[in-house]
């Protein structure tokens, strides 16, 4: 088995590697896109046969998690390459595509299991659950011609399933040949103890008890991690947890009855003027319809806003000043704080401040640290490491054993 990296290789984000085992047939790891792509930019997809026109040995893309920078490009590729992926991821993306374009209706041709192995022409892929920002996300072991080659995709020992990766440490594959270790965050500067998922529940529930107003909570309702942290928070601060029709959809795409769901008593839902508008132009009012007493209009919000936390997003903020529901409100950007640096994050930071909303950053990382890294690849100890999703892959030979870099573009053997 051989490989190569289309992307990723020199950067975070773009993840794409190729595999082919011997007599030509081949397999994609993950399909991204550049985390630094804009949401109309047209982005060329790599140089795969297979991608563009049917070419029978390619066998399929198989996605480690649904973030856009490893799964972006999938909806530019023919619909009859085979994509195989978490049956939970495929349902999330589904629903996101009715509300942003950060989604993906498309019908995988099978679903990733935890530890249990799936064939693949000559591929035997195992997935291995992980804990990281996106839910349902996997390593990925595969095996060909007697090679075994480990993909991290994105993880971290700090979320809510921090138990994942101590699992896959003490009882993860062995005997591996190549490990594909991500690196996110061996070229950022991060504190030596980076906060936790149970870090941000607790700071939450400190800024919310504190506001005299709303708690409005800036995150992706894709990071269902995050989503349960805020919820958790709110009811520890004797407050209800408000999200939208997006958030409602997410939750329940899940399909974890552990995860808040809109029939819950701390929870209910606000549907704001652009979602209202979608909802209408596509003839789905079912979405609304089916929310019942869960339900919460503005009016209710500007009438106690002490008691609640909301799902926050810029989009809102007019239409909820307008209605009085932001006096004495607290922002909580909950999201990577580079977010903020751009125009778009600081015309939020400006038009929160022009109302007199105080901006808190709380916000604990997809990406495992160093120093977990470092344990992860001693327990596996593979014959070779090769960098990728990392922009400092010169620094892996200083942290770990056995690195070999390898450039985009080029084949080697696994």
């Amino acid at each position: 088995m051989k490989a190569r990296i289309h992307g990723g290789a020199e950067e975070v984000g773009r993840s794409c590697v190729e595999l082919e085992a011997v007599g030509g047939d081949r397999l994609i790891l993950d399909l991204g896109l550049p985390l630094s792509v804009e949401a109309d930019e047209a982005v060329v997809l790599p140089a795969i046969n297979g991608l563009r026109k049917v070419d029978p040995r390619l066998l399929g893309v198989v996605l480690s998690h649904g973030h856009p920078d490893h799964y972006g490009m999938i909806d530019a590729i023919p619909s009859d390459v085979p994509v195989y992926t978490g049956k939970a991821t495929a349902e999330v993306l589904r629903e996101a595509s009715f509300f942003t374009p950060l989604g993906l209706d498309r019908e995988p041709s099978g679903f990733l299991d935890d530890r249990r192995p799936c064939q693949i022409g000559p591929f035997t892929v195992t997935p291995f659950l992980v804990d990281h920002s996106a839910f349902d996300s996997y390593a990925l072991l595969v095996e060909a011609d007697h090679r075994r080659l480990l993909y991290t995709g994105d993880l971290r020992a700090h979320g809510r399933k921090a138990g994942m990766f101590e699992r896959l440490i003490h009882d993860g594959p062995r005997n591996i040949n190549t490990l594909l270790l991500e690196g996110t965050s061996v070229g950022r500067t991060v504190e030596s103890d980076p906060l936790r998922e149970l870090d941000v529940e607790e700071r939450c529930s400190e800024l919310f008890q504190a506001s005299a107003g709303m708690g409005l909570a800036c995150y992706s309702p894709q990071n269902v991690d995050r989503f349960v942290s805020v919820y958790k928070a709110a009811v520890r601060s004797r407050r209800s947890l408000v999200i939208d029709l997006y958030g409602a959809a997410v939750a329940a795409a899940t399909g974890n009855a552990s995860i808040p769901q809109v029939d819950w008593s701390r929870i209910r839902v606000y549907v704001p003027q652009a979602q209202r508008r979608r909802v209408k132009d596509s003839d789905q009012f079912w979405r609304v319809n089916e929310l019942g007493t869960s339900r919460i209009f503005a009016d209710d919000l500007a009438a106690a806003p002490d008691q609640w936390v909301m799902c926050f997003r810029q989009s809102m903020l007019r239409e909820l000043d307008r209605a009085g529901c932001l006096h004495g409100a607290h922002a909580v950007w909950l999201m990577w704080a580079g977010y903020l640096d751009g125009a778009a994050g600081q015309l939020f930071r400006d038009s929160l401040a022009s109302l007199g909303i105080d901006l808190t950053l709380v916000h604990a990382s997809g990406h495992a640290t160093v120093k977990d890294l470092q344990r992860l690849a001693a327990a596996i100890d593979a014959e070779k490491i090769v960098p990728i999703h990392t922009d400092t892959p010169e620094r892996y030979s200083g942290l770990f054993d056995r690195v070999v870099l390898q450039s985009n573009e080029i084949w080697w053997g696994v």
